[in-house]
C-alpha cells in the first residue's frame, strides 16, 4: 500500500535544511551579536572619553549633604529625600566615588553604561526558549540598539544623571525579570533595592503583583506585592517634604501632562518634535494594547514590562509639565528616552513571542530600520546635549581657584568643596590641570605678543567681551591663523597665571561687540580680588595676549 506523508512544513524562523549549511546562515546569530555590541561600544567609548568634572547641581549637593567637612560619611543624611524621593543608593555612589575614585565623573557614566548593559540581558534572559537562536538574537540587537540609543547621551556624558536614574530601573527590570520566571524573594529583593535608589521604582511592587496574576500564581503571591506597594507609596507621600522641584508643576493641565506621557513614550522618534514624539508614543500604546490581548505565563514579563513603562511615563507627567525645556516637552529630555525604549523593548518582544508565523526576514528588516532610524534620530540630541554641558566645565577651575560668584552661576554648590578637598576628589588633588601645555596656576609665562584687535582684518584676531574682574565670568573669542585657541589662560601684570578657561564654546557665549566666529568663544575665570593683567591665548605653543577694548 503506497502511504503519501506529507513534509512537514518549515517553520517562520527556519529554513530549509540545505539553507542551513550556507555559511552566511550559520554566521547569521554571530554577525547579529556583533551588530547588537555596537551601541553599547558607543555609548561606552563616550563614557570613557567624558569630561573628568562633575558638572552637575545635583553631585555637589548631595556631596555637601552627606559628608562633613572632613569628607566623613553622615549615614543618616543619606537616608534623607533628594527631589522628593529616595536616593540612598545613588548618595552612596556619588560618596564612593568622591572617596576612593578622586571624583571622577567618567567612573559613574561607565558603571551608567555597564548597568544598561545589564539591563539589556536581562531582558535577553526573559526570552522564551522556543523561539530560534536566530530570533532571539534578532530581538536582541533590538534591545541594545533602542536602550543604548543615542538619545541618551546624557547618560553617558554626566554620571549625576545616569547614576541619578538608571539604578532603579536596572533593579526593577530585575525585579521583573526574577518574577517572569516564579522567583518571588529575589523580586522582592530587587525592588526594595529599587526603591532605594529612586523614586521610579515606586510603581514597581504593582508590577509585580500583575505577573504574579498573569501567571496564575497564588492569590498572597498576587496580594502580598499590591499591598507593599500600597504601603510604600502612603510612606513615601506622607514622608516627603512638601514644596516643589525643579520642572515640577501643581496645575491641572490635563492636556500637557497627557502630552508628556506620550511623548516619553515616544521620544525615541523625535530630537525635539514634541508632535512627533507624542504620535509616535500613541501608535506605541495602540500597538502595545494590541498585542497584550493575547495575555499568557509566557509573555507575563513582557505585559509588565510595557505596563511599568507606561507607569514611569505617567509619573514623569504628574510630576513634570514644563515647557522651558528644548522641544518644549519634558517627555524630550534625553534621560527619559530609557521609558520609550523600555515601551518599545516590550513590543518588540511581544511581537516575536506572539506572532511567530510572521517571516523572521520582516521582523530582522523592521527591527534594524528600527534601530537605525531612532539611533539617527537621536544625533541631534546628544549633539544639543554635549553643546549645552560644554560651558559647565568650567567648574573645575572655579572651583581650584574658589570663586564663589562663578560657582552659583554655573550651579555648583561650594558648600561642598570643603568635603572635596578633604577627599581628594577632582579639582582638588594632583591629576587636575588646566590643560594648557604644562602652564599651570602659579606658573611664569613669557611675554606675550599682543592679539590683533576683533575689528581688523585677518585670520589672527580677537577680543575680551567683559571687564577684567576676578570672581566673574570672563568671556571673548580669538582666532589665531584661522582657527580657535587651544586654550586660554588668565595672568597678572606679572605673567603670572591666575586662572585659566575653556575654549571652542558657541559664538553667543563670547558677549562682545564683534560677533565671534562660531566656535572661536572662551569663557575663564580668575579669584576673587585678583589684580588681572590679561587674557592669555595659547596655540601651537605660542601665547598671545587677547585685545582689551578700551574702558574695559
Amino acid at each position: 500500500m503506497n502511504q503519501h506523508v506529507l513534509a512537514r512544513p518549515a517553520a517562520s524562523d527556519e529554513l530549509p535544511h540545505s539553507a542551513h549549511r550556507r555559511p552566511w546562515r550559520r554566521s547569521g546569530p554571530v554577525l547579529l551579536w556583533i551588530f547588537a555590541f555596537i551601541p553599547f561600544g558607543l555609548a561606552l567609548f563616550t563614557a570613557a572619553r567624558a569630561p573628568r568634572m562633575h558638572v552637575l547641581l545635583d553631585y555637589w549637593h548631595v556631596l555637601a549633604k552627606i559628608t562633613d567637612d572632613k569628607g566623613d560619611l553622615l549615614f543618616g543624611q543619606v537616608f534623607t529625600y533628594h527631589l522628593d524621593q529616595p536616593f540612598v543608593l545613588p548618595s552612596l555612589l556619588f560618596w564612593a566615588d568622591a572617596a576612593w575614585f578622586g571624583g571622577d565623573n567618567r567612573i559613574l557614566t561607565v558603571l551608567t553604561v555597564l548597568l544598561v548593559a545589564g539591563i539589556v540581558a536581562l531582558l535577553h534572559s526573559m526570552i522564551p526558549n522556543s523561539l530560534s537562536t536566530i530570533t532571539k538574537a534578532v530581538v536582541l540587537t533590538g534591545f541594545s540598539w533602542l536602550l543604548f540609543s543615542s538619545h541618551a547621551a546624557e547618560l553617558w556624558l554626566q554620571g549625576t544623571n545616569g547614576i541619578s536614574w538608571v539604578p532603579a530601573v536596572f533593579f526593577c527590570v530585575l525585579a521583573i525579570a526574577c518574577a517572569h520566571r516564579g522567583l518571588g524573594w529575589a523580586a522582592g529583593a530587587a525592588a526594595a533595592l529599587g526603591c532605594l535608589s529612586f523614586g521610579v521604582a515606586l510603581p514597581i511592587w504593582f508590577v509585580l503583583a500583575l505577573i504574579a496574576w498573569l501567571r496564575k500564581d497564588s492569590r498572597p503571591r498576587v496580594l502580598i506585592p499590591g499591598v507593599i506597594g500600597i504601603l510604600v507609596v502612603v510612606a513615601w507621600f506622607l514622608a516627603k517634604p512638601s514644596g516643589q522641584h525643579s520642572l515640577a508643576t501643581s496645575a491641572f493641565d490635563p492636556d500637557g501632562r497627557l502630552s508628556v506621557l506620550a511623548a516619553a513614550l515616544g521620544g525615541l522618534w523625535s530630537a525635539d518634535a514634541a508632535a512627533v514624539a507624542v504620535i509616535a508614543g500613541g501608535l506605541t500604546i495602540a500597538a502595545l494594547a494590541y498585542f497584550v490581548r493575547e495575555a499568557s505565563p509566557r509573555v507575563a514579563g513582557w505585559i509588565a514590562l510595557a505596563t511599568y513603562a507606561a507607569l514611569l511615563a505617567g509619573m514623569l507627567a504628574m510630576g513634570r509639565t514644563t515647557d522651558q525645556v528644548p522641544g518644549g516637552n519634558v517627555g524630550l529630555i534625553s534621560r527619559y528616552v530609557v521609558i520609550g525604549a523600555l515601551a518599545t523593548c516590550a513590543l518588540l518582544a511581544l511581537v516575536a513571542i506572539n506572532r511567530p508565523q510572521w517571516p523572521l526576514r520582516q521582523l530582522l528588516i523592521v527591527t534594524v530600520t528600527v534601530a537605525l532610524v531612532t539611533h539617527a534620530i537621536g544625533g541631534a540630541k546628544a549633539e544639543r546635549v554635549r553643546h549645552d554641558y560644554g560651558p559647565l566645565n568650567l567648574a573645575a577651575i572655579a572651583l581650584r581657584v574658589d570663586a564663589p560668584n562663578v560657582l552659583d552661576a554655573l550651579h555648583i554648590q561650594r558648600a561642598a568643596a570643603p568635603a572635596a578637598r578633604s577627599l581628594g576628589a577632582y579639582p582638588f588633588n594632583d591629576t587636575f590641570t588646566l590643560g594648557c601645555g604644562g602652564a599651570e596656576l602659579g606658573s611664569r609665562l613669557p611675554t606675550a605678543a599682543p592679539l590683533p584687535l576683533a575689528t581688523e582684518t585677518g585670520d589672527t584676531r580677537g577680543e575680551v567681551g567683559t571687564a577684567l574682574t576676578g570672581d566673574t565670568l570672563l568671556s571673548g573669542w580669538a582666532i589665531i591663523g584661522g582657527t580657535r585657541a587651544d586654550c586660554v589662560l588668565v595672568v597678572d601684570q606679572n605673567d603670572v597665571v591666575l586662572g585659566g578657561g575653556i575654549v571652542g564654546l558657541p559664538a553667543s557665549m563670547a558677549k562682545t561687540n564683534t560677533p565671534a566666529p562660531e566656535g572661536a568663544a572662551w569663557q575663564a575665570v580668575a579669584p576673587p580680588g585678583a589684580a588681572i593683567g590679561g587674557v592669555i591665548a595659547v596655540e601651537a605653543g605660542k601665547f598671545h595676549k587677547v585685545s582689551t577694548l578700551p574702558g574695559r
